[in-house]
């Protein structure tokens, strides 16, 4: 026996394999493992154990926060085809083209835009605010989903208040130091509906977490799982 083996031969390894038994005993984990009572109940709790899987930490369940209507208008939305907007290149690739295909949902980023990034040069704003402004003048039901800048969540919100027809849904998961949590306090504080998580914590697995959670129920509603 070498020193590996020596070293690992007292570790009991899960016998999960394949990526969907690797899900299934990673969902029975959290399952099991979840403080009781659950903070979310419902549909809210299945979104909320995609995050806690996607993150591997339960501290989320403390700072995680959803409008009343935000999963049935997420999921109404993916279900009619709603364009699904983010912030960065990793939310979008992060997004599981299989459950979202089915309904016509087409994903996009603006951030690697050239006309985005010359407007943003131009203006001595941020690219993330600039394409905002993009993603706001898109035509039909939207679903913003934020996982990395600040700066286009708070331009989201200003937009909405000018007047611009709100998303369907916000989730509204910034990450960082400056301008993180106060954006997403204000989120919380508006008339949309959103899925966030407060504090400084965030990211764009999340993000894309959150919404593939929404696009799985979507699949189950339409008789399209199983």
């Amino acid at each position: 026996m070498n020193e590996q083996q020596k070293n690992t031969s007292s570790f009991r390894l899960h016998e999960a394999s394949t990526p969907t038994d690797i899900e299934r005993a990673s969902m029975a984990i959290i399952e099991a493992e979840a403080p009781t009572p659950r903070p979310f109940s419902g549909r809210a709790w299945i979104v909320a154990r995609r995050l806690v899987h996607t993150s591997a930490d339960f501290d989320i369940l403390n700072t995680l926060h959803f409008h009343p209507d935000a999963v049935t208008r997420g999921v109404e939305a993916i279900r009619n085809g709603a364009t699904l907007i983010t912030d960065t290149e990793m939310a979008r690739a992060g997004m599981t083209r299989r459950r979202l295909d089915p309904f016509g949902v087409r994903v996009v980023c603006f951030m690697s835009d050239p006309e985005v990034a010359e407007v943003a040069r131009m203006e001595g704003i941020t690219r993330a605010r600039a394409a905002m402004d993009r993603a706001m003048a898109l035509p039909g039901p939207k679903i913003i989903a934020i996982g990395n800048a600040p700066t286009a969540l708070l331009r989201l919100l200003e937009c909405v208040d000018a007047g611009a027809p709100p998303p369907e849904l916000v989730v509204g998961m910034p990450v960082g130091f400056v301008n993180a949590a106060e954006s997403k306090d204000l989120l919380m504080a508006s008339t949309l509906s959103f899925i966030t998580v407060a504090g400084r914590k965030g990211g764009s697995n999340l993000a894309a977490a959150a919404i593939n959670a929404l696009a799985e129920m979507a699949l189950e509603d339409a008789g399209l799982t199983g």
